[in-house]
């Protein structure tokens, strides 16, 4: 795990100058605190900040030129059967005739082999791994970035006064001279209603995210043409029928297979290693894998909270008895929690605002000072149909489309009239409704006026329903959700939404998060669960293997109950987050007021004063829980602030 940067003067541009590349280099040294190297020739200069992962000798420094001189390259990531491909290398012609002999043994000397005899699309294809690559063809004079399946390592880039800037984070594209870039609006709008901002599209009109999966080849006149090398809509599109034809036994066995194999590949390091563990099904199951086919106790990380309702960690820590880890765990009181937000704006370094992020970075200072690389159990929702609220969707919509649109915009127009004040001294008056009727009620009237499952789908995980009243001038852009692939047509709607949410909320959400929380505390994190053959597995088998009788996850649970016992996992989910909502109006209310005064949101511009000062009343009063939607608008005004910051 590093980071790189670089930019390519185009149209006969000056020559590099490799001083600059150094100075953006040197705006991510927490992605690489080991090393730091640049390389500039001609148009073109690559910078690189090393953590040493495998060979950590001078052999694996970067930038990295290739034994047959064509090619140079600058990568962030890990190839896991990197060793698999160096030994069929050596087999071939091109091996004892260019390469004779290896410098080292990383990844990355045997990835710039596999091109030079392979070419790229072949040797992208042999890859089993997390990346994100600048590669410099020297014959060409072509520059080519690639990005992996998933999007587990970022790529931003994006043309600008005539020089195509590239790099792992926006801090570094920021650090050339020539950046100049406004705030883009419709990326704002997209904020707002995501809590994050999906790829392509980034904070900056004309910078963008590299799509994941994608290849990206810039002329030195500046002409892009990009290629899809793997996407999940080809796995879908190549699913023959209902997939795999293989009983519930079988289908356990090779599930256990593929994705014991899998956290084997990622348990190859040269430094020490370990796992986080919540005490889910997910990170659960890669710990127990992992324990499975490691000879010492593995060691494995939880955070805990005193607030009720939001302390997983001793749940991790049966979990880590059982299976004999060797465990740390390090409780947080609300103060230490609180006092990581200043960082956040300089950490994420474009507005994100999943408040999980502030556990995320916690759990990974706490990991990186025993380990330097930490195994997750992310993305296990997405395949094997994990969060609620697939099942929840369906099962709304299957009641309201029964109702013709005018008579649901009717009844929400009738649950809208009515106070939500009133609402509450109701669901007083019956305990049963349970707490907050009003918010649920008013909450409840907004997804009536929606059209079919999908509109519905989005409806719930957005956060402000209408950016577009907020957000002054901001026109939310075309994404994966409003513009989906044709090959999802073919799926069931559960189906439909944990492909929409592999395809955005899992690289644009959950893998920032993760990435920059840990980055920031140069800690390597890899995802055993985003390996493209239990990708393609998980696709290839039925829905009824996944979601069985109620139970999301089936399939998953059954390859855990083989290392857990299953009622140790007998639990309700819980979520990774804070108590946000109490701390606004307690001991954040006075940094939140700050970034939400009225006359600072007329000065900035970019938000309507009317409908947050609203929401902020509204919850500081205890009559809504506005936290998730405020936090949107302080975490961007945070960022706002961050950046005119000397």
């Amino acid at each position: 795990m590093c980071g790189f940067v670089g930019f390519l003067n185009l149209n006969g541009g000056p020559d590099a100058d490799a001083g600059i590349a150094l100075r953006m280099a040197s705006a991510i040294a927490h992605r690489g605190p080991d090393a730091d190297a640049v390389w500039a020739e001609g148009p073109v200069a690559l910078g690189h900040r090393r953590l040493s992962i495998i060979d950590l000798s001078p052999a694996g420094a970067q930038p990295m030129l290739s034994h047959c001189g064509r090619h140079m390259l600058a990568y962030n990531g890990e190839i896991y059967n990197y060793r698999q491909i160096r030994a069929e290398l050596e087999q071939t012609d091109y091996f004892r005739s260019v390469v004779q002999a290896w410098r080292g043994h990383s990844d990355t000397e045997v990835m710039l082999a596999a091109i030079g005899c392979w070419g790229l699309n072949e040797t992208l294809r042999r890859m089993v791994g997390m990346f994100a690559i600048a590669l410099w063809d020297r014959q060409d004079r072509s520059l080519t970035l690639i990005r992996d399946r998933a999007g587990e390592k970022p790529l931003y880039y994006g043309q600008v006064n005539g020089v195509l800037l590239f790099g792992s984070e926006l801090k570094a594209l920021r650090a050339h001279p020539a950046f100049r870039a406004e705030i883009d609006r419709g990326a704002v709008a997209l904020y707002m209603r995501h809590n994050y901002i999906p790829a392509p599209y980034t904070i900056y009109q004309g910078i963008r995210k590299l799509m994941p999966g994608t290849l990206l080849r810039i002329e030195a006149d500046g002409r892009e043409t990009a290629q899809t090398y793997w996407s999940l809509p080809q796995v879908i599109g190549a699913r023959p029928g209902a997939g795999l034809d293989l009983s519930p036994e079988a289908a356990v066995d090779r599930l256990d297979s593929v994705l014991s194999q899998a956290v084997a590949d990622q348990m190859v390091a040269d430094v020490p290693l370990g796992a986080f563990l919540s005490g889910g099904i997910d990170s659960s199951t890669v710990v127990a894998l992992m324990q499975a086919q490691s000879s010492t106790p593995v060691r494995t990380f939880s955070i805990g909270f005193h607030e009720d309702g939001y302390d997983e960690a001793q749940y991790a820590r049966a979990v880590a008895t059982h299976l004999k880890t060797d465990h740390t765990e390090l409780y947080v009181s609300a103060q230490e929690a609180m006092a990581v937000i200043p960082d956040l704006p300089q950490i994420y370094d474009e507005p994100f605002s999943d408040s999980s992020q502030i556990p995320t970075f916690l759990v990974s200072r706490m990991a990186r000072r025993h380990v330097t690389v930490a195994l997750s159990g992310d993305a296990g929702d997405e395949l094997f149909s994990g969060y609620r609220r697939y099942t929840m969707t369906t099962a709304l919509w299957g009641k309201l489309g029964r109702l013709p649109g005018p008579v649901r915009s009717a009844v929400a127009a009738v649950l809208r009239a009515v106070p939500v004040g009133a609402w509450d001294t109701l669901g007083r008056l019956r305990p049963s409704a349970g707490g907050r009727l009003g918010d649920k009620i008013h909450k409840g009237a907004g997804v009536l006026s929606c059209d079919s499952v999908d509109a519905l789908y989005r409806r719930l995980i957005s956060h402000w329903e209408d950016p577009a009243a907020v957000v002054q001038a901001g026109r939310e852009h075309d994404t994966v959700l409003t513009r989906q692939p044709p090959e999802l047509a073919r799926l069931t709607p559960v189906e439909r939404m944990m492909a929409l949410d592999f395809l955005s909320y899992l690289p644009d959400d959950i893998l920032v998060k993760v990435d920059r929380a840990a980055m920031a505390n140069s800690l390597e994190t890899r995802v055993p669960m985003l390996d493209h053959r239990v990708v393609e597995l998980a696709w290839s088998l039925p829905q009824s293997l996944k979601d069985r009788s109620g139970t999301g996850k089936w399939l998953l649970r059954q390859v855990l109950y083989r290392h857990v016992p299953q009622a140790m996992m007998d639990r309700p989910k819980m979520g990774f987050g804070v108590p946000l909502d109490s701390w606004l109006r307690g001991p954040l209310r006075e940094w939140a007021e700050g970034l939400l005064a009225e006359g600072r949101l007329r000065q900035d511009g970019i938000f309507d004063p009317q409908p947050v000062r609203h929401l902020w009343a509204e919850h500081l009063q205890g009559h809504r829980n506005w936290a998730y939607h405020l936090w949107d608008v302080l975490m961007f005004n945070a960022w706002m602030d961050a950046q005119s910051a000397p």
